[in-house]
């Protein structure tokens, strides 16, 4: 067996990557020796060494306040609300989740994206899922793609079908408009379900469930499934709005400025004991308004 492979077996906290880093950099030796991750092992071997886990990223901390729904040493799950990006980037260099991550936990910048394992988009509410530490992000990165981390969302949008479907179509970049994402022949395999919970006039409340997790899957979906979001300045169009609909129903509509998303279920085993834990964030406010002044527009009920 290759060296790499046979360390990432005895050392399952470290990414095979990381792993060869290390080898590579004479920061792990076997018998004494700097060898490469290709070289083979025949067992009986000692393996010591120094390696430093250096910096991933250069963001800076800043106090920026988070609504954590758990923490313990290995990983934590917080509510992000409308308004905040995940990443710092050009024309978003401070004020993100990162930066306020960093300050809650400074040991994050040793880990890959600050131990973000998934993200939301800068619009889109909800829960995460972040490692404090190397084991729990190796961990949580397969489980992930693996596909057992579960993801529900709640979804408003301009369209009322009378019952759910699964959305099964490849996501890549849009070939001229490369800023969005599109359904193209080529692209990576992604497959998302949803179901009715509730209708309006000319929306729908829908529970969206995700089994891949493409850049901006939903929107690019229900967008193909002509159910776009309500409010989605990128793949929703223009606002719908009932006929003969009240002064209010309409303000409420076209000021509804960011895609009506929400990450409300997350469901996934502990990285380190295996427990299966489940956590459920309530609806933020503007989407809780929104729902109330669809439903006294009128509301279908199921029969």
């Amino acid at each position: 067996m290759r060296l790499d492979q046979a360390l990432a077996l005895a050392l399952p906290a470290y990414s095979r990557s990381r792993l060869q880093q290390w080898l590579k950099g004479g920061q792990l030796r076997v018998d004494g020796r700097i060898v490469r991750p290709r070289d083979p092992a025949s067992g009986g071997e000692r393996v010591s060494g120094e390696p430093v886990l250096a910096p991933q990223l250069q963001a800076i901390a800043q106090n920026i306040p988070l609504d954590i729904r758990y923490q313990d040493d290995d990983m934590l799950v917080l509510n992000k609300p409308a308004g905040l990006v995940a990443h710092p980037a050009a024309g978003n260099r401070d004020g993100t989740l990162v930066n306020a991550l960093l300050h809650h936990a400074p040991e994050l910048a040793a880990l890959p994206r600050a131990g973000l394992v998934h993200r939301l988009d800068k619009e889109t509410t909800g829960l995460l899922v972040v490692a404090r530490s190397l084991r729990a992000h190796s961990a949580l990165v397969e489980q992930l793609q693996a596909r057992r981390i579960e993801r529900e969302y709640l979804a408003v949008v301009n369209g009322a079908p009378v019952a759910g479907a699964t959305v099964d179509a490849p996501i890549g970049r849009h070939p001229i408009d490369r800023q969005r994402m599109a359904v193209v022949a080529g692209g990576k395999p992604a497959v998302t379900h949803y179901r009715v919970l509730r209708r309006f006039r000319a929306h729908a409340l829908l529970r969206v469930k995700l089994e891949t997790g493409r850049t901006h899957q939903i929107r690019v979906h229900m967008a193909h499934a002509r159910l776009p979001l309500l409010g989605d300045p990128v793949y929703g169009g223009r606002a719908r709005v009932p006929p003969g609909a009240s002064a209010r129903c309409i303000e409420t509509i076209q000021r509804f400025r960011r895609q009506a998303l929400h990450a409300e279920r997350l469901a996934l085993a502990h990285p380190v004991t295996g427990e299966r834990l489940v956590w459920q964030a309530e609806l933020p406010g503007d989407l809780v308004e929104l729902l109330k002044v669809l439903s006294e527009d009128g509301e279908i009920r199921h029969e």
